[in-house]
């Protein structure tokens, strides 16, 4: 590593994605690539684990709790997974060097998965998200369409937002907070914005909790992600998804455009997505640099 410090990494021929034939040693790369816009999005928030040992074809696991010895270099801090109860301490990998990202390769942890919380202020979300997660029969245009009328809805609260891919399936929606905004305040800002969604387009998106109760082909708008301790793959992430995908930041121009220009999860790879960036630049920091969300401006926009 730059200031000396070593991290091994081993089994670099490991396939992790068969069908584009990439392996640890892949990984361990493009991490280290994209590390000038990985690390700020990830920097001083604890680190869920979603490992895979045998690749995406095998089975995997999260994993909280920061294995007993690691690597020189690699920041550790004690995080209440239940912020009133001591009993749930848990020791995390926090975000933000190099060396954890390719220790984090070495464990086989494929995407990277922050807090919605820096340390110190771990009980206070400095951001927020609309996870779109489209049901097996729904084609992404639909997700599309759900982003777009979320969007719009946004832009008349004067809310700024960015859009991401999942690097799967679906479509991640984040908006920035102010400082000092609980857990609970940040999920019924969400769960304003999707129930308004829902309700004016219930043949396309729902936010019916209960799998077996929504239409097969449906986007389930979950605003429950919010939550504090849970999480969802960063922007710039590696994902767990057969064509090998990158959770990509989009403007808005091309998703309101996207169901003409046939927008696609499958367009953002670990294999073309340096062209992108070289193109595009950082479209993720807006979300560091714009205001914060307006709360109380959602809250009457909802009425009584």
């Amino acid at each position: 590593m730059p200031d000396g410090s070593r991290v091994e990494v081993g089994n670099l021929h490991k396939v992790f994605w068969p069908e584009p034939g990439l392996t640890k040693d892949d990984l361990v790369r493009f991490n280290l690539r994209m590390s000038p816009y990985l690390l700020p999005v990830v920097t001083d928030r604890p680190l869920v684990m979603k490992r895979f040992p045998n690749g995406i074809d095998g089975k995997w696991f999260y994993q909280h709790r920061s294995p007993d010895q690691i690597p020189e270099g690699i920041r550790l801090a004690v995080v209440r997974e239940s912020p009133d109860r001591a009993d749930t301490e848990v020791p995390y990998l926090i975000g933000g060097s190099l060396q954890t990202l390719t220790y984090m390769a070495q464990l086989a942890v494929l995407s990277q998965d922050p807090w919605f919380s820096t340390l110190p202020d771990i009980r206070e979300a400095d951001m927020v998200a609309l996870d779109l997660d489209p049901m097996p029969e729904t084609p992404f245009s639909k997700v599309i369409e759900v982003a777009r009328w979320l969007h719009d809805e946004l832009d008349k609260l004067g809310t700024p937002a960015v859009v991401k891919t999942s690097g799967s399936s679906g479509l991640h929606i984040f908006i920035p907070l102010p400082p000092g905004t609980p857990y609970d305040a940040s999920i019924i800002f969400c769960q304003i914005l999707a129930t308004i969604v829902a309700s004016r387009h219930p043949r396309t998106a729902t936010v019916e909790r209960m799998v077996k109760k929504r239409p097969t082909d449906v986007v389930y708008i979950d605003y429950l992600q919010n939550i504090y301790g849970k999480t969802l793959a960063c922007a710039y992430s590696a994902r767990a998804s057969r064509f090998a995908g990158v959770s990509t930041p989009l403007t808005w121009d091309e998703l309101h455009d996207g169901l003409r220009s046939g927008l696609r999860p499958e367009d953002f790879t670990m294999q073309n997505i340096f062209d992108r960036l070289g193109r595009v630049g950082d479209l993720w920091a807006p979300l560091r640099d714009d205001p914060p969300a307006d709360l109380h401006a959602v809250l009457d926009y909802a009425g009584p």
